[in-house]
């Protein structure tokens, strides 16, 4: 216990409540979609959901290590969060490429939360510092699946 400072302890809850707000943000947009007709955007969707529950998973560890409890909360900024919401009442209907356009503006938040804070770990340990670089490379390429499906659908 203690190997970690108080900011990485700070860090490391941040990533597990964005990617909390991300849990949830995915299961608000499945709820958007048409269920017949839009399987295979429910099928990235799930897919994103069970990719940010992976990386709790491997980040909880950490805190518990430190005798730290992780949060179960959403991003203290709320930006992922409050852009879920804004994505759901800007909506309407069933149209899948405005879906998935929000769906991959949100990825580049997400994108952007976790690159700055690998980045501001100036005291983090290497091994964590690549996790956490590992992890965005994941969710960058998840990014790409977003906006390759988005650009599928056209606009509307």
């Amino acid at each position: 216990m203690g190997a970690l400072s108080d900011k990485n302890i700070e860090l490391l809850n941040d990533l597990i409540a964005i990617n909390n707000d991300r849990i949830e943000g995915y299961a608000k947009a499945i709820d958007l979609v048409d269920k017949e007709k839009d399987i295979d955007i429910i099928s990235l969707f799930e897919k994103i959901g069970q990719q940010s529950q992976q990386f709790k998973a491997a980040l909880t560890p950490l805190l518990v290590r430190e005798g730290e409890r992780p949060t179960e909360t959403h991003n203290t900024m709320g930006e992922l969060y409050r852009m879920w919401m804004d994505t759901r009442i800007g909506i309407a209907g069933d149209d899948r490429y405005s879906i998935l356009a929000a769906c991959e503006k949100a990825e580049a938040v997400f994108e952007k939360i976790y690159v700055d804070i690998w980045r501001g770990a100036t005291d983090m340990p290497e091994k964590l510092v690549d996790m956490i670089k590992s992890q965005s490379e994941v969710q960058k390429n998840t990014q790409a699946e977003v906006a390759s499906l988005r650009d599928e659908h056209g606009p509307a």
